[in-house]
């Protein structure tokens, strides 16, 4: 386990990314998204290892997101869990759980997931996402 000092200083950096990555998200905001991330980009869930670069992440992939999230009725997500579980001066481990939520604030669902931050190009930004979401 690293010292609590060590996971006060990997939170003043991760946390500030995942928030601005939740912004972009429940915004659709693609530019805003990917300017938390870095590339290549990796995504794990559903058994299939993801792999974006930057110009792969266009206004066809966020249709899709769009299209894939209004199918549950989805409208806006929220942290419920981030806590460090490793971290070094260049990457961060964040166990996570996320709960999508509908208009009406009825519960979607809720996921557990590993997100990696990496620090590369004098910025913090997530590398990449184990997700047990669809």
């Amino acid at each position: 386990m690293p010292s609590e000092e060590a996971v006060a200083q990997a939170r003043e950096r991760a946390i500030p990314v995942l928030d601005a990555w939740m912004t972009g998200f429940n915004a659709l905001d693609l530019q805003a998204w990917k300017a938390t991330m870095h590339f290549p980009h990796f995504r794990l869930a559903s058994g299939i290892m993801h792999r974006w670069e930057d110009a792969d992440m266009d206004d066809t992939f966020i249709a899709r997101v769009r299209t894939g999230l209004g199918n549950i009725g989805w409208h806006y997500s929220v942290w419920t869990r981030r806590e460090i579980v490793h971290c070094s001066d260049e990457k961060i481990h964040v166990d996570t759980q996320f709960t999508r939520y509908r208009e009406d604030g009825s519960v979607v669902a809720a996921h557990d997931s590993l997100y990696v931050l990496t620090y590369e190009d004098g910025r913090w930004g997530i590398k990449l996402r184990s997700s047990f979401a669809r």
